[in-house]
């Protein structure tokens, strides 16, 4: 089933998260119709490779004209049309920058594998459970329906202004009237009744002038505690969720909402602001002793332009925070002479506001690091907000071609010491902008998360365990002397944080027994929900016997399976982590020949198979291979590995003793589909070799002794070169080679 089959049979839940980041950069029925070839080109490898990016992106939009073609014969108007309006705006938008649309294609088909595996993985960690309690989406909803209600009072205050404007003029109107009139006609009854009338507007009036400010008092107040209780609870909270999103955690984008709020309370504000200086006009042309508009005015205004300023202020956010394109699930870390993007959001969207508001990016502008590191940012670092620039019509600017250069020191500095020292100091970089909108100037400034700066991409792995930590430990944003003194973590997330690595980086999340093998590793005890991990722990010491820490061994594995096993890790069969107890435990009932996949724990980015079989006596043996690394996996894929993998026990025939993957699935059945050829085509040589060559085949082998369950020594784990190879086949019948195959060592 194809990966876009699978996505579309998940819970709305899961589907309101795909919905969230497939726009007009790579719309969904794009996704939808082109489902199986996006799914068979190699994105990742593009966003890097312009040429590749640009190869693709042709076939992308020739593979666009024949669905085109298609519907046009089904005189499908409404497709035909939303056809023609992407293919024309995927070619203007990517034209000149082909490996961008590779990365946005990349990263959408990661999301996709990240949420498949988060809804299947059977329990929620802690961290998510958090992120998705009940009590924050009903305080989304409250905040929703009190701005909706701040805006209906700003409208009635509206109304009450005009009230306030008409009976205003009414009153001057007969209040000029009287004094036109002469002195006999003012000693009348008539001139005395007006008199009444007027008076009586007068208190009408001084009542309605008390009342209009009692309500926009109230609309102030209600503002105030809106935005200083829930609505900046709810944007940091969202800015949470950005920090988990960017170590692998699942994606809530609540932007929109947000930005809907902001941009309601905005207007409602400035309309408030408008009313406040009418009723000074107001005030001007007529006042009388105890006119509230002179005695309350001034503060209410100063009180709204301060709600004003402070609603701009959180409403600047960095929406993508600092990423190289060409290590998109290793945000927040920066290579220094290599380009990186960044997103800015002003979630106050007014026309008003479209290209006025000039952004300019630098770097540790307001700290003093204990580094002597020091850096600036090359490239275009000032650029203007546009409703544009986002396909989502928000108001933002995205930096594309920054780079951070590291500047030359007389005292030298950090930079020159042990890596651990260098991913360990935090960077922080700063946007600022000025907004000058209605009579206002405003400064406004945000920083993104703390980044780690490398000049070495070998520093990316511990750097990157720098900023799992950091944003694992805490919700501030700009603690950047955090590695001064880091606290320990809580291993229940931490080991959730593990599977969000492998849900992100290679597709599919680790279930609780694997959990438990990494919590056995990291800890005396199994149980890890109650404990915690010192930073030592994790990244600095090494483990027990090793020559290597935890997360050094993590990351090798987690390499090892994007390069050399991905498909057989998504597809499940690769249960990767399991101790060599635990391993017989699992076997040792099992038919012979019964084989499971795990990770080596000795060796770096090693994985090794074992196999159980009886002697003939009926023991129970256990065979282990050496772990297999990424420098021979590069030579043979691993399936067919699996598949030719033969051993020599006593001197016999070479037979492959994998039968079934643990517990009982057909060897071919499960990996069948990811051989690189047939058996036949790969064990016999065509009838003439290429340029006249002697065709040749790799064979995996291994010599077992009598008196050993182990294969002998590593150099025996090579593959069978081709002149052994054909020494067998001029030794041994077809009739005899086939007997072997049947043999009980061999797969079915």
């Amino acid at each position: 089933m194809s990966q876009w089959n699978q996505v579309q049979q998940l819970e709305i839940k899961f589907l309101e998260q795909v919905d969230q980041f497939y726009d007009d950069n790579f719309p969904m029925e794009i996704r939808h119709l082109l489902a199986q070839w996006i799914e068979n080109q190699d994105w990742e490898a593009a966003s890097n490779n312009e040429t590749m990016a640009t190869i693709l992106l042709q076939n992308l939009l020739i593979q666009l004209d024949e669905q085109l073609g298609r519907v046009s014969k089904e005189k499908n108007l409404l497709l035909i049309h939303n056809l023609k309006r992407i293919r024309k705006i995927l070619q203007g938008k990517f034209h000149g920058n082909p490996m961008h649309v590779a990365v946005v294609i990349s990263n959408c088909l990661r999301e996709e594998r990240r949420i498949l595996a988060a809804a299947n993985m059977p329990v929620q960690g802690p961290l998510e459970k958090s992120l998705q309690n009940s009590s924050v989406s009903e305080r989304q909803r409250n905040v929703e329906h009190k701005v909706a209600a701040i805006k209906n009072s700003v409208q009635m205050t509206e109304q009450d202004t005009k009230y306030l404007e008409d009976l205003q003029d009414e009153f001057d109107y007969r209040y000029k009237t009287i004094q036109t009139m002469d002195q006999s006609d003012k000693n009348s009854a008539m001139m005395n009744q007006e008199v009444l009338t007027l008076q009586e507007m007068l208190n009408s009036l001084d009542f309605k002038r008390k009342e209009a400010l009692s309500k926009m008092t109230q609309i102030i107040h209600e503002t105030d505690l809106l935005m200083n209780s829930m609505l900046i609870e709810e944007l940091q909270d969202w800015k949470r969720r950005q920090q988990i999103a960017c170590i692998g955690g699942p994606l809530h984008n609540v932007l929109n909402q947000l930005q809907n709020c902001f941009t309601l309370l905005a207007e409602s504000l400035f309309q408030l602001r408008r009313q406040l200086e009418k009723l000074e006009e107001q005030s001007t042309k007529m006042t009388y002793e105890g006119d509230p508009i002179p005695m309350q005015r001034t503060h209410m205004l100063e009180r709204v332009t301060f709600l004003i300023y402070n609603l701009f202020k959180n409403s600047f956010v960095v929406e993508r925070q600092p990423c190289m394109p060409t290590h998109p699930q290793r945000p927040l870390v920066l290579k220094t002479l290599i380009q990186f993007t960044v997103k800015l959001r002003l979630l106050i969207k007014l026309p008003e506001l479209n290209y006025q508001v000039k952004v300019k990016a630098s770097i540790d502008k307001n700290v003093s690091t204990l580094s002597n590191r020091r850096f600036v940012l090359c490239g275009t670092n000032v650029k203007a907000m546009s409703i544009e620039e986002s396909s989502n019509g928000s108001l933002s600017v995205e930096f594309r071609h920054l780079q951070p250069k590291e500047m030359k020191s007389s005292a030298g500095g950090k930079g020159n010491e042990g890596c651990h020292m260098v991913t360990e100091e935090l960077h922080s970089i700063t946007f600022e902008t000025q907004i000058c909108l209605y009579g206002l100037t405003m400064d406004l400034e945000t920083s993104s998360l703390p980044v780690v700066m490398i000049s070495n991409v070998s520093q990316l792995p511990n750097a990157w365990a720098s900023i799992i930590w950091y944003n694992v430990s805490t919700n501030d944003s700009q603690n950047l002397v955090f590695f001064n003194n880091p606290p320990p973590a809580t291993l229940s997330q931490l080991l959730e944080v593990m599977s969000w690595q492998f849900s992100s980086y290679v597709g599919r999340g680790l279930n609780s027994d694997q959990l438990n093998m990494l919590a056995e590793k990291l800890t005396v005890h199994s149980g890890y929900t109650d404990g915690h991990l010192t930073w030592a722990k994790f990244c600095k010491e090494h483990l027990p016997g090793k020559s290597f820490t935890f997360w050094t061994w993590l990351e090798a594995i987690l390499d090892l399976i994007k390069k050399h096993i991905l498909p057989l890790w998504i597809d499940g069969y690769v249960m990767g982590f399991v101790s060599k107890e635990k391993e017989r435990l699992l076997l040792k009932d099992k038919m012979p020949g019964t084989f499971l996949l795990r990770f080596s724990e000795s060796h770096l980015g090693g994985i090794t198979f074992t196999w159980v079989d009886h002697s003939e006596n009926g023991e129970v043996r256990f065979h282990s291979v050496e772990p297999y690394n990424k420098g021979r996996l590069s030579a043979l894929p691993f399936a067919d590995i699996l598949r030719d993998y033969k051993v020599i026990m006593a001197e016999n025939i070479p037979e492959n003793p994998l039968k079934y993957l643990y517990p009982d699935i057909p060897k071919d059945k499960a990996f069948g589909k990811h051989y690189s050829s047939q058996l036949g085509e790969v064990s016999r040589p065509t009838e003439r070799g290429d340029k006249g060559y002697v065709p040749s085949v790799f064979i995996p082998i291994s010599t077992i002794r009598s008196d050993s369950t182990e294969p002998h020594s590593p150099s025996d784990l090579l593959p069978m070169s081709p002149s052994v190879y054909a020494v067998l086949r001029e030794n041994l019948s077809p009739t005899t080679i086939e007997t072997a195959m049947k043999s009980p060592y061999s797969a079915e």
